[in-house]
């Protein structure tokens, strides 16, 4: 395909080159892409412009602005709003691909991960797309939701590879910059509705009214609700025009919590399943729920729901050890994630080291704090990804939300932390490492450090 026929309808051109493909991302640039420059800064734009260049960009199309450059340059007005043209036209297999959409605030990444591994157990050959990457694709996002583009290649791939079926987490972020749209959703899944983002969405409303974007779309045949979330009945209320399941925690005959999992009773079938927290139980019937709509029968999946196995850093045990690394960085995540460790070892006290991300939602530091202490018997506050933040001012916003009483440890280096937290551990202690999970990596201001809680609480153990 060439310029002219990728703008045909848009904008007319002389400029006669062939493309390999587009991006937003001038570092994931390559050789014979056009790079798509979206309005900004035109000097810090020029640098991500000249970056893309150097990668081998053969055009580049720019909004609203004039620029000069050694490749050649096409200006189209509103350029945001052709997106989605833009990437149907030259990724036209994308929309061939039908998908299941999870959202919520927590849970989204183990649910989809249960039903591509559910998918996989039944013969349904299918690609994960979300927080931990894109599956079956050379294609790198660093995205929940990727953008539009990143997308919409990622899931012509897969039909060119013969890839059918798509689980794809959408975060609110991809529902409000129109990251999704035009893509072919068939379901719909809705986990939970808690404080997160609120940095972006200003408020609570706001944020649940990006998330019941999903559920609005017309392509949708059927929607799969937690009846357990407060805010359910909404999500049924938009939904109507498709198949409406829900699901809950007494669809279950059974729970007997262990310390490797549950044992569990469901529609007559007796088994145990190998993950903590009762929200995993949740996370499974979602999973189940979602998979059943495709046309296996309950019967069917029961027995494949022992298999199951949770992503990485989501309630990540650390081996010979009473050491977990998990995601939580919610008030609902960390009381979930410190309930969990209380459920499954009653008998022991619970430690947790947590920070807070900076340049994100401030009002929740103080909650996560509050909640933390009430819950958690021991506490150690270190960096999570400080970002353009003062990290002890992080740590103060965190403070205010816990009573001077409570004794606590505050260790700004995160390996530190988490070292000391492993190797004092007492016999009758579970700890938890909350926040980051499966991230590799660390962000300040002037530097990105390479760190795994995984890896450095495994290196600790004696």
């Amino acid at each position: 395909m060439n310029i002219a026929q990728l703008l045909a309808d848009i904008t007319s051109t002389s400029i006669d080159v062939e493309i390999q493909g587009l991006c937003l991302n001038a570092a994931q640039s390559q050789t014979g892409d056009v790079f798509v420059a979206l309005q900004g800064d035109s000097s810090h734009g020029m640098s991500y412009i000249n970056q893309a260049i150097e990668n081998g960009c053969v055009a580049v199309l720019v909004d609203s602005q004039d620029l000069e450059c050694s490749i050649p340059t096409i200006r189209i007005d509103n350029l945001k709003q052709h997106l989605p043209t833009l990437a149907n036209r030259y990724y036209s297999g994308a929309t061939q691909v039908e998908i299941i959409g999870v959202t919520g605030t927590n849970g989204k990444t183990s649910v989809s991960y249960f039903i591509s591994q559910l998918l996989d157990r039944l013969g349904v050959k299918n690609g994960l797309i979300g927080t931990l990457g894109i599956t079956h694709s050379h294609v790198v996002s660093n995205n929940t939701t990727p953008d539009i583009l990143t997308l919409y290649k990622a899931l012509h791939q897969y039909q060119l590879d013969g890839i059918n079926t798509a689980v794809l987490e959408v975060s609110s972020h991809g529902l409000d910059q129109d990251r999704v749209a035009g893509l072919n959703f068939k379901q719909a899944v809705f986990t939970n509705l808690t404080q997160d983002h609120l940095d972006y969405h200003q408020s609570l409303e706001q944020y649940q009214d990006t998330k019941l974007k999903l559920f609005t779309f017309e392509s949708i045949k059927s929607v799969v609700i937690n009846r357990d979330d407060a805010q359910y009945l909404d999500f049924l209320a938009v939904s109507k025009h498709a198949k409406q399941i829900t699901y809950g925690l007494d669809d279950f005959e059974k729970i007997n919590a262990t310390t490797e999992g549950f044992l569990c009773q469901l529609d007559g079938f007796v088994f145990e399943v190998p993950l903590l927290g009762r929200f995993n139980l949740s996370n499974i019937l979602a999973a189940m729920s979602s998979v059943e709509q495709l046309g296996f029968e309950r019967s069917s999946i029961i027995p494949l729901l022992h298999h199951l196995f949770a992503p990485t850093g989501r309630m990540h045990r650390i081996k010979n050890t009473l050491a977990w690394v998990d995601y939580a960085h919610t008030p609902d995540a960390i009381e979930n994630a410190i309930n969990t460790l209380q459920g499954h070892y009653p008998d022991h006290q619970v430690r947790v080291v947590f920070g807070c991300g900076g340049d994100r939602d401030q009002d929740k530091r103080a909650k996560m704090g509050k909640i933390a202490s009430k819950l958690a018997n021991t506490i150690v506050l270190t960096n999570d990804n400080p970002r353009s933040e003062d990290p002890q001012a992080i740590i103060n916003d965190i403070l205010s939300g816990i009573d001077d009483s409570f004794e606590l440890d505050i260790t700004l280096d995160r390996q530190l932390a988490i070292e000391t937290a492993i190797t004092t551990l007492n016999e009758n202690e579970c700890l938890l490492i909350a926040g980051k999970g499966h991230e590799s990596t660390q962000e300040f201001k002037d530097r990105i450090l390479a760190l795994s809680d995984i890896e450095i609480a495994q290196n600790a153990v004696i």
